[in-house]
């Protein structure tokens, strides 16, 4: 890359002019700003203890090294400690005319190394999937899909919460009041009818607990003797036994969910390499945890339950491992999974997604797996993220006010609909095809809106704004991209075309144009500023993705296509294509606008985003 021979040139630099040896990352580098003139600027400030003279005149002597020995760059200026340098327009030109007939712009090689297993989604099945299980669905799915353009091998999995006290309060309910039900008899799907008796469940809890209240007992008190809840815990129990009534009704309701979900997953377009279930998990971590106390790791209570301290850690005591009714916790099963998947895949890395209320959980697995020997300890990375939120405050699984994941991808189908028809953009479709707009509109719209915020940020959902076609939104990016086919297709009546333009599959086939072969040896006496900063903005494709893989930050993808989308728009709107005259720069520019087309494409598939032929 440009970047890593601007930097050795700078250390050579370092070396010629004033004597000393410098390691390539002392020197600051970055992308000019766009109200200043310039391509790439090096940050001098780091080089004036070497040079020992003002930053001024530190930049101002390494850029005339790298001017006469660098032939790509045409100019310098200098401001402040700012070295910002001018690339020659052959420069630009030999980019785009190079990249633009390559087949793997922006994707690496395979590494040769252990895989990368990326976690995601790990819903409860006693729930349907609502509107932060599709953050936390969106973030894994583009994460694998930068990972493995970034050259990793990525194993994607997911972990079913299948067990637990949690699942038992949706089974005790079904047996009080489920009175034989189905999702068939009822009409709901599945996952959410078991939601139904899990929001039911804790409905009567409630009550229970307020008339414990009015006996004098505490929250705290009411809560741990209320009937409601000492019998799903008898449930878990009998669970834990294997009791065949127990099992069967469990492995019935979690049918009637995994069903539920598959559904949801097609729709978003998520997909696992395998699924792992704590039903599974949970008995290999206890046998971590009996072999770890047979080790003296451990400690077992009086009452029976199993701890693990740590000592020497400041702020941890203990955590709990083993219930004193030899019942599982969280933490026994997470450490029964991770030691499986260690054992399968040997990975370089295991990649949690999980929200950022969990950091806390996630340190402590860690240690403990450090306490216990176990090697999959350093392999473990969580990557938290920040909460959504709606206009009208946070969902509460528990009472049901949540947005549930189908009904809000029907909400953003309506309005993609309503939107798209208000605009006049499907005047001339069948209506198959505008049905199909309508669901990569939405589905768009939901996607982009999401993964343009940084993981690590809270974010506030609000669909109206997602899908307005003007700002920051994927519809905008969409309709840059179907603005730029029916360019193409344009171009091609007029002779000027090489593209296949089908619906939502347009591939250009550059090598077998004879027009744009010619091209190779065309070089324009001078570019025009909006078609340059159009080629600088797609020279920063694959640093962009590289940076998005290093970082884990789909945002940085799609930010980035969004700024070239606009950027596109900007060069079409003030610089004419086929009303252009002279034929070659009506190639040059059609040929800009492929690419412009091609890399929108694959930034926003890396988002798991679809873009239309037509719109």
């Amino acid at each position: 890359m440009i970047e890593e021979r601007i930097r050795e040139f700078c250390k050579e630099a370092v070396k010629a002019l004033y004597d000393q040896e410098i390691p390539s990352e002392t020197i600051g580098f970055e992308r000019t700003r766009k109200e200043v003139e310039g391509d790439f600027t090096v940050v001098v400030f780091p080089l004036v203890r070497y040079s020992r003279k003002s930053p001024e005149v530190t930049a101002s002597e390494v850029g005339t090294y790298l001017l006469e020995n660098l032939p790509m760059i045409e100019k310098f200026h200098v401001i402040k400690g700012f070295l910002n340098l001018v690339m020659k327009e052959a420069f630009w030109l030999d980019f785009l005319f190079r990249e633009y007939f390559s087949d793997c712009f922006g994707k690496f090689p395979k590494r040769q190394e252990a895989p990368v297993i990326l976690e995601y989604s790990s819903p409860n099945t006693n729930k349907p999937l609502h509107l932060g299980h599709i953050r936390n669905n969106l973030l894994g799915q583009s994460l694998s899909m930068i990972l493995e353009t970034n050259g990793y091998t990525v194993k994607k999995v997911n972990l079913v919460n299948d067990r637990g006290i949690h699942i038992c309060k949706s089974l005790l309910a079904y047996i009080k009041w489920g009175q034989g039900e189905t999702p068939q008899s009822s009409g709901l799907k599945g996952d959410h009818l078991v939601g139904k008796y899990y929001v039911l469940f804790e409905k009567h809890f409630k009550n229970e607990i307020a008339s414990l209240r009015a006996t004098g007992m505490t929250e705290e008190e009411a809560a741990s003797n209320a009937g409601m809840i000492r019998e799903a815990q008898e449930i878990l129990r009998k669970w834990e036994a294997r009791d065949p009534d127990t099992i069967r009704l469990w492995k019935i309701m979690n049918g009637w969910t995994y069903d539920g979900f598959a559904r949801t997953y097609e729709r978003l377009g998520v997909n696992f390499d395998k699924v792992y279930y704590e039903s599974d998990t949970y008995l290999l971590g206890k046998e971590i945890v009996y072999q770890g106390l047979e080790e003296h790791l451990l400690e077992r209570k009086t009452d029976g339950s199993i701890w693990i301290r740590f000592p020497g850690e400041e702020g941890l005591d203990e955590k709990l491992l083993l219930r004193a009714d030899g019942t599982s916790v969280y933490m026994t099963q997470d450490l029964g999974t991770a030691e499986e998947r260690y054992k399968e895949y040997h990975p370089s890395k295991m990649i949690y997604v999980v929200g950022n209320e969990q950091i806390y959980h996630f340190d402590i697995l860690k240690k403990v797996l450090q306490i216990l020997g176990k090697p999959s300890a350093g392999t473990i990375y969580h990557l938290s993220y920040g909460m959504v939120e709606l206009p009208e405050g946070k969902m509460k699984s528990r009472e049901g006010k949540v947005v549930d994941a189908d009904d809000l991808m029907d909400e953003m189908y309506w309005t993609a609909e309503e939107t798209t028809r208000e605009l006049g953009k499907v005047d001339d479709f069948g209506e198959e095809e505008a049905r199909m707009l309508f669901h990569t509109i939405g589905m768009g719209a939901l996607k982009y809106f999401i993964l343009k915020v940084d993981p690590k940020k809270n974010m506030l959902f609000d669909p109206k704004e997602s899908i307005d076609f003007n700002g920051n939104t994927g519809p905008f990016i969409q309709y840059t991209y179907a603005r730029i086919q029916s360019l193409l297709r344009k171009a091609d009546s007029f002779g000027y075309g090489i593209w296949d333009t089908g619906y939502g599959n347009s591939e250009t086939q550059h090598s077998n144009h004879p027009q744009f072969t010619s091209s190779l040896v065309y070089r324009p006496s001078s570019l025009l500023s909006q078609e340059r900063e159009v080629i600088k903005l797609l020279f920063q494709y694959p640093s962009i993705v590289q940076k998005a893989g290093e970082e884990l930050n789909p945002a940085l993808i799609a930010n980035y296509t969004y700024d070239l989308a606009k950027e596109y728009n900007q060069f079409y709107q003030e610089v004419p294509v086929l009303r252009e005259e002279d034929p070659e720069k009506v190639t040059l520019r059609l040929m800009l606008s492929a690419f412009t087309g091609d890399v929108i494409k694959k930034g926003m598939a890396l988002l798991g985003i679809r873009v239309p032929g037509r719109m």
